[in-house]
């Protein structure tokens, strides 16, 4: 594990998510909010060793459906040490023609082997559907999941920033604006030689402006090309990243200066 950036409350960590997470517990250092993207394992050629799939450029994601799901769930373990009380872990899952009931073994993995629950489940409404399905039978994907979990004794108390639109005068009970679990953002911020699942910034500005407050710390432990880390520093939040692949996390460090 090697710190390659850290200016501006933005860290970024060139290494494994354990590694990462396991010297935060040491340092007890705590974040705010998980906001990520995790590789979806939606391949079907399970066991293949070709160039990655062409997916990414140093990970291979064909797992069994059964690795992948106690991956995730000691992924949400070691969460569960870094996480703030009332801190909302906002993770982007999806599925594929391929592998259409690996994200549900997980999510239930998840609630039944975890200190987690679901809170919530945000629609994301792509700009574009590329490719179309070409199955007689399959619908083509213009939309993927966005789970908001919780810890299971937070699920009343966490953190989100719903306005107070009126107060009922008799009881005190407050009355909170509406935001709807449907939410339009471009596919990603481009793809590229080394990631050709990056995410979108877009998205990521609209989540955290619905559960980041000031000063907050989010982690991504899937930086990538350092999708989440560009949101933050708009933001102005800080950030801590993540990433195995030291290629991009040069492309992360381009994009942040």
């Amino acid at each position: 594990m090697e710190k390659v950036y850290d200016k501006d409350g933005i860290k970024l960590f060139n290494g494994d998510c354990f590694d990462v997470m396991n010297k935060m517990v040491e340092y007890n250092k705590k974040v705010d909010i998980v906001l990520t993207s995790p590789p979806y394992n939606t391949t079907s050629r399970t066991g293949a060793s070709d160039k990655y799939n062409g997916r990414y450029d140093i990970h291979l994601d064909n797992m069994t459906k059964e690795g992948y799901s106690k991956w995730t769930v000691d992924i949400f373990n070691k969460f569960n040490n870094i996480l703030n009380t009332n801190g909302v872990i906002i993770y982007n899952m999806s599925y594929s023609s391929e592998n259409t009931d690996g994200i549900w073994i997980t999510i239930g993995d998840i609630i039944k082997n975890t200190n987690f629950t679901i809170a919530d489940t945000i629609i994301w409404k792509k700009k574009q559907a590329l490719p179309n399905n070409r199955s007689k039978n399959k619908l083509t994907r213009i939309c993927e999941y966005i789970f908001i979990i919780v810890r299971k004794d937070e699920i009343k108390t966490f953190n989100a920033n719903k306005k107070i639109t009126s107060v009922i005068e008799k009881t005190g009970q407050a009355n909170y604006e509406n935001i709807y679990n449907f939410i339009e953002a471009k596919n990603n911020d481009g793809s590229n030689e080394l990631n050709k699942a990056t995410y979108s910034s877009e998205l990521c500005e609209k989540l955290l402006n619905i559960y980041a407050q000031k000063d907050f710390t989010i982690y991504d432990p899937f930086m990538g090309t350092g999708t989440t880390a560009v949101a933050c520093k708009n933001l102005n939040l800080n950030c801590i990243g993540s990433e195995l692949s030291k290629a991009q996390c040069e492309f992360s460090i381009e994009r942040l200066r």
